[in-house]
C-alpha cells in the first residue's frame, strides 16, 4: 500500500502478510507510518495506491465488521455520554451479536461493576479495557490493535499478554503495535518493522535480535573503575548498570577474563547476555536513518 500526503509518502509501497497463530508485533518510531496503515487496513483511511484486505476481502466488503475484526485504535473513543454497557449494546446491535456476549466480556476485562457508569467518567486504564472489551465483543478471529496497553496498570498489562497469547493459540490472529519494547519482546511472535513508510523487516522476534542486538559480557568486581581503563585498552567499552556491574560490549567473556588476570582484577561475576529487542531496534531503525 501507498499514501501520500501532499506529495510526501507516509506509507511507501508497505506489503506484509499477518498469519493466523501467532501474534505479529507491529513496530516503528513516531511518524514511521503505522497508524495511517492501521487506518488504511480498517478502512478508515483510503490507499492512493494498492489495497488491504482481510480474509481476502476489502473490510468494507465484511459483513457485520465486528463479528470478523477487533479492532482498537488510540482515537477511536466511545461517546461519553454512553454508559460502559450502553456503548457495548449499540455495537452488539450494530453487529447482530447475541447480547449474552456483553456480560462475558465485561467479566473478562474487569468492567462488571463499571457497567453502568458514564464513558465520560472512566479513568484512562478503564478507557482502555471498554476499548479492548468493544474489540473481542464479535469474539473475532481478527485482532487489530493500536498501542492497546495504554493506560493499563502492570496487572492489566500481564492479563492483555496472556489474553493475547490465548487467542493466537488458538488459531486467531492477532496484530499490535506498541511502544513498549520489553512487552512486544515476550508478546510477539513475528515483528512487522517499517521506517518512514518504509518495510524494514518482516522476520521473527528471535531473528531479528540475533541480527541487530549486539550482545554483552555482565562483570562485576570490587575495582569496576580500574577495570573499565583496562577493557578501554583492548577497544573494549564498559558501561556502569544501576546494579553496580559492568556491561562490556566489544571483547568476549574470555577476553574480559584474560585482562582481568593480566590486571590483577578480581572477578565476583561474569556472564554473557544477548541484546534486547529495544538494542535491535535502534539499531535498524539508525541504519534505515543512514539509508534514507
Amino acid at each position: 500500500m501507498t499514501k501520500r500526503y501532499r506529495q510526501r509518502a507516509v506509507v511507501d509501497g508497505v506489503t506484509f502478510t499477518v498469519r493466523p497463530g501467532k501474534v505479529t508485533g507491529f513496530l516503528g518510531r513516531n511518524g514511521a507510518g503505522k497508524s495511517t496503515t492501521l487506518r488504511m487496513i480498517l478502512g478508515l483511511t483510503r490507499p492512493d495506491g494498492g489495497s488491504a484486505l482481510v480474509g481476502g476481502r476489502r473490510y468494507a466488503e465484511v459483513s457485520y465488521p465486528a463479528r470478523q475484526v477487533g479492532a482498537l485504535l488510540e482515537s477511536s473513543l466511545p461517546q461519553r455520554s454512553m454508559t460502559v454497557a450502553g456503548h457495548l449494546r449499540w455495537v452488539a446491535q450494530s453487529n447482530r451479536i447475541d447480547r449474552a456476549r456483553i456480560a462475558r466480556v465485561l467479566d473478562q476485562v474487569d468492567l462488571t461493576e463499571a457497567a453502568g457508569r458514564r464513558v465520560g467518567a472512566l479513568s484512562l486504564g478503564m478507557t482502555q479495557r471498554l476499548g479492548l472489551a468493544a474489540a473481542l465483543l464479535g469474539d473475532p478471529p481478527l485482532l487489530i490493535l493500536d498501542e492497546p496497553t495504554n493506560g493499563l496498570d502492570a496487572e492489566g498489562i500481564r492479563w492483555l499478554r496472556e489474553l493475547l497469547r490465548g487467542m493466537a493459540s488458538e488459531g486467531r490472529t492477532v496484530f499490535l503495535s506498541s511502544h513498549l519494547m520489553g512487552e512486544m519482546s515476550l508478546v510477539a511472535d513475528h515483528l512487522i518493522v517499517i521506517h518512514r513508510g518504509r518495510l524494514l523487516a518482516d522476520t521473527s522476534v528471535t531473528d531479528l535480535v540475533a541480527q541487530h542486538a549486539h550482545g554483552f559480557v555482565r562483570v562485576r568486581t570490587p575495582e569496576p573503575a580500574r577495570l573499565s581503563r583496562e577493557l578501554s585498552v583492548k577497544e573494549g567499552t564498559a558501561v556502569l548498570a544501576a546494579d553496580g556491574s559492568l556491561q562490556v560490549e566489544g571483547l568476549s567473556a574470555a577476553e574480559v577474563m584474560q585482562v582481568a588476570v593480566a590486571s590483577g582484577i578480581t572477578l565476583g561475576e561474569l556472564t554473557t547476555g544477548a541484546g534486547s529487542l529495544e538494542d535491535a531496534f535502534l539499531d535498524m531503525t539508525a541504519a534505515g536513518e543512514g539509508a534514507s
